[in-house]
């Protein structure tokens, strides 16, 4: 256990930060599944839907910290491409 007063504070924040960051995370991966699953439905129009909602919450979670930034772009691409391949 902490034992001076910064460290006691910082595991406070950490709790906080903790809690804030697994909402965060649970959006991501809620808004990711739901473009897999417009995919695996083939559904092109709902998961072009499903995408152009999930790429600012993405975006947003690495600008956050919480993804590296090339990680979410990456993310985008692949999903991306592989609803572009639907229609082919």
């Amino acid at each position: 256990m902490a034992n001076t007063r910064s460290a006691k504070k910082a595991a406070r924040q950490t709790l906080r930060r903790t809690e804030v960051n697994k909402g965060r995370r649970t959006r991501m991966r809620s808004s990711a599944r739901k473009v897999e699953e417009a995919i695996a439905s083939g559904d092109k129009a709902a998961a072009q839907a499903a995408l152009k909602a999930a790429e600012p919450v993405l975006v947003r979670t690495a600008q956050q910290g919480l993804l590296h930034r090339r990680t979410a772009s990456r993310k985008v691409s692949r999903l991306a491409k592989r609803i572009s391949i639907m229609g082919a």
